[in-house]
């Protein structure tokens, strides 16, 4: 369960009656499109159904019978979500906006780059000036996924962008290649790999174009400086010399 202060309220208003539920907002949203996959236990504040939730009053069980068929809250609660309305304050839609932008930023950052400066990566403080200076608001009740095309119609004005994805071949030396190598396939999807005579794991992947520094870096950190990582345009090519 989640607790009271991260949860808003579901309101249905059916047969004169009221009821309401917890229930965190991101699965509360989910749930009206059909979308949640989760354990509802995880993302509701209360087992319970409420006539007013804020006073902990409960409605009647034969309200309950009447208007949903039952009176077992897990069956009467994804109802209240999905034919009711979310209710937030004008915190709670605030706090939602501010982190709907942060994984906006994110997203776009890992996966977008200048081709202008040579298909580079665009750091998430250009980002976020840039989205300031379109003046895209983020909505709060929608999935980030849905909000992309729209940031990135917003940005094109200002900073040159686009989505695109890199291939890079990677070298781990034998001392750094058996631990090191699980770690940078969870970088995208790895198309070739090859384990050298002398021990070295060489690997090639595909992923978001942003997430090229990123790679550099991790290189960088398991092998103490001594791997390598470049951008290739021939996915046959192993070597990284």
């Amino acid at each position: 369960m989640i607790s009271l202060d991260e949860a808003v309220t579901a309101r249905l208003e059916s047969h004169g009656e009221r009821f309401e539920v917890l229930v965190d907002p991101d699965a509360a949203l989910a749930i009206k499109r059909d979308e949640f996959e989760g354990d509802l236990e995880d993302v509701i504040a209360a087992e319970d159904v409420f006539e007013n939730a804020s006073r902990g009053d409960r409605p009647a069980e034969e309200d309950l019978e009447e208007v949903f068929g039952t009176t077992d809250p897990m069956a009467i609660i994804p109802e209240v979500i999905r034919k009711g309305e979310i209710q937030i304050t004008a915190e709670q839609r605030e706090e939602m906006q501010e982190q709907k932008r942060k994984q906006l930023i994110n997203t776009i950052t890992r996966n977008a780059v200048n081709p202008q400066m040579d298909n580079s990566p665009h750091p998430p403080e250009r980002i976020e000036r840039a989205l300031e200076e379109a003046g895209f608001t983020v909505d709060p009740m929608e999935p980030v996924e849905n909000q992309i095309d729209d940031a990135l119609d917003a940005l094109r004005p200002v900073i040159p962008i686009r989505f695109e994805e890199v291939t890079m071949a990677v070298r781990l030396p034998p001392e750094y290649a058996g631990s090191g190598q699980a770690q940078i396939r969870e970088f995208g999807d790895l198309e070739r790999e090859e384990w050298q005579n002398d021990g070295s794991w060489v690997g090639v992947l595909t992923f978001p174009a942003g997430l090229q520094n990123e790679l550099y870096d991790k290189v960088n950190e398991l092998t103490s400086g001594e791997g390598d990582a470049r951008v290739i345009k021939d996915k046959d090519e192993l070597s990284t010399r």
